[in-house]
């Protein structure tokens, strides 16, 4: 097997950075790494990065390979177990709305919302995978 330590980074493809900052960087309180206007903004999230780019920039990259997607995509942020009701909450306060919870057994559960592009997300807490 190869070794592999995670998933360092992950793309999301949206169309519209000033959105796209405000909803990861403000609500989700994700700091902030780099923005270059016209073309991508891009997010810590713990150890991981988070990248969001606009899809018909990156589609005619031509100093990097092209990359893009349209349409609904998941990702899954991993919280401490500990936090997981807390960040629940602090969600909802910002009237970010939860699209499902799921109950995975072992009294683990995750919950679904939106971003303002549509992308699924997910919050899970340590553990769902082990």
């Amino acid at each position: 097997m190869i070794p592999y330590t995670k998933i360092k980074e992950t793309c999301l493809y949206i169309d519209d950075l000033d959105i796209a900052e405000k909803f990861y960087h403000q609500e989700l309180e994700m700091p902030l790494i780099s923005k270059v206007d016209g073309r991508h903004v891009f997010f810590r999230c713990g150890g991981s990065v988070l990248l969001c780019f606009l899809p018909e920039v990156t589609k005619n990259e031509i100093n990097l390979p092209p990359h893009y997607a349209y349409g609904k995509q998941h990702l899954a942020f991993e919280v401490k177990s500990e936090d997981y009701l807390e960040i629940r909450d602090k969600l909802s306060k910002k009237e970010i709305k939860v699209t499902h919870t799921q109950d995975w057994g072992k009294g683990l559960s995750s919950f679904y919302f939106e971003d303002p592009f549509g992308n699924v997300l997910e919050i899970i807490p340590q553990g769902i995978w082990e």
